[in-house]
């Protein structure tokens, strides 16, 4: 089993910056993939931004691409999501989850953690 905590959402004004983090426990070495996903009201979970655990290529959907940066810290077993010029249509929970070697989807996830851009 792999837990997930996140931390560092708020409420900032448009054009702002925030810095997530994800803090990874348990059976830590078994994750393959870590990943952002974020869910605003009323519409459908995106997944935003992905990272292998080992290191590598990180992937961002076109809706943050250029202004997030997700990045890992194995040593500290974290993931954290820098978000850049925030617009009001970034606002979501954001959501933290692992994959490990053996899953297919995303298995493991964390409780999330609100973000809101005013404008």
């Amino acid at each position: 089993q792999v837990q997930l905590v996140e931390s560092g959402g708020g409420l900032v004004q448009a054009g702002g910056s925030l810095r997530l983090s994800c803090e990874a426990s348990g059976r830590t070495s078994s994750i393959l993939r870590m990943a952002w996903f974020r869910q605003a009201p009323g519409k459908e979970r995106e997944r935003i931004a992905g990272i292998a655990w080992s290191g590598g290529l990180a992937s961002y959907a076109d809706s943050v691409k250029g202004r997030f940066t997700i990045s890992r810290n194995n040593a500290r077993n974290m993931v954290y999501l820098q978000m850049n010029s925030l617009k009001p249509e970034d606002t979501a929970v954001y959501y933290c989850a692992a994959r490990t070697a053996i899953m297919g989807e995303y298995g493991y996830w964390g409780q999330g953690t609100q973000v809101t851009v005013a404008s």
